[in-house]
């Protein structure tokens, strides 16, 4: 006789949402003192804050970096709470609004949570001393700080795979969440952490501008990425004003592949 026969059921899917709550590059868009067409543009997929992003799985949350816009981008969606955060690298314009975390302290009455690799949690606690001085004052933020050191992880009982891109010669954290994956600023992707780009619904990729960049994908490149991936969908963020106006070149760029806007959503499913 054969084996006895076993039923073996799916695991059950959850559903979660992906919200790039921002798109542009280390300046936004506008940029200070520009009056190029992009700046002065009245289209509001032309106006970037600082690139983040909120990912969501059945009322469990994750702010994706704390940037300089980051109260702005909270207060834009109305969130009320937010569990986790998690800090792909330590430049300014993805941690220069970690001090903003005092609102959700206050009204969710607990420290908040950050995941980062150890590198980056080090510069933060150097960048926000006065947060985890000995001789602390009311109203400072209270930050609960969670090294990273595995590839497969959970932050705030949500699925993560987390890998390392490089931006130039500094390695940024991307991570995949079930088939969607981000990956913001890099120019550099190993063979090892494209494995993990393999079989993707929707792909948000870094693509700063046409020109070539030292730390960043060009339009070309991102594009080139995305065709040998061939991920159904992929949105490109990080944006400059240099890329021109959203609607023009957006029709331009080939099927599956879109500029991202600041509040595009994705929907997904995860285990």
């Amino acid at each position: 006789m054969g084996e006895p026969y076993t039923l073996r059921l799916s695991p059950e899917m959850r559903k979660g949402k992906l919200v790039l709550t921002g798109t542009g590059t280390s300046q936004g868009v506008p940029l200070i003192g520009c009056a190029c067409e992009v700046c002065r543009s009245g289209d509001a997929r032309d106006k970037r804050l600082r690139t983040s992003a909120y990912l969501s799985v059945e009322g469990r949350a994750i702010w994706v970096d704390p940037g300089p816009d980051f109260r702005q981008q909270v207060l834009r969606l109305g969130l009320k709470s937010v569990d986790a955060l998690l800090v792909t690298h330590e430049h300014k314009d993805h941690t220069g609004g970690l001090d903003d975390v005092r609102g959700f302290n206050y009204s969710l009455d607990r420290d908040m949570d950050v995941y980062a690799w150890p590198r980056v949690l080090d510069r933060l606690k150097a960048d926000y001393a006065y947060a985890f001085s000995d001789l602390k004052y009311p109203g400072i933020p209270r930050l609960d700080l969670h090294p990273i050191t595995e590839t497969e992880i959970r932050v705030a009982d949500i699925p993560l795979t987390v890998f390392e891109v490089m931006h130039h010669k500094l390695p940024v954290l991307a991570f995949r969440c079930g088939n969607v994956a981000y990956v913001t600023d890099t120019n550099y992707i190993s063979a090892a952490s494209m494995a993990h780009l393999q079989g993707l619904d929707t792909l948000v990729l870094d693509a700063l501008q046409p020109e070539p960049h030292l730390s960043h994908f060009t339009l070309e490149q991102s594009i080139e990425l995305a065709q040998q991936l061939k991920p159904r969908r992929t949105i490109l963020t990080h944006i400059s004003h240099r890329m021109g106006l959203y609607v023009e070149r957006n029709a331009t760029l080939p099927q599956g592949i879109e500029l991202g806007y600041d509040g595009l959503s994705v929907d997904f499913e995860v285990a």
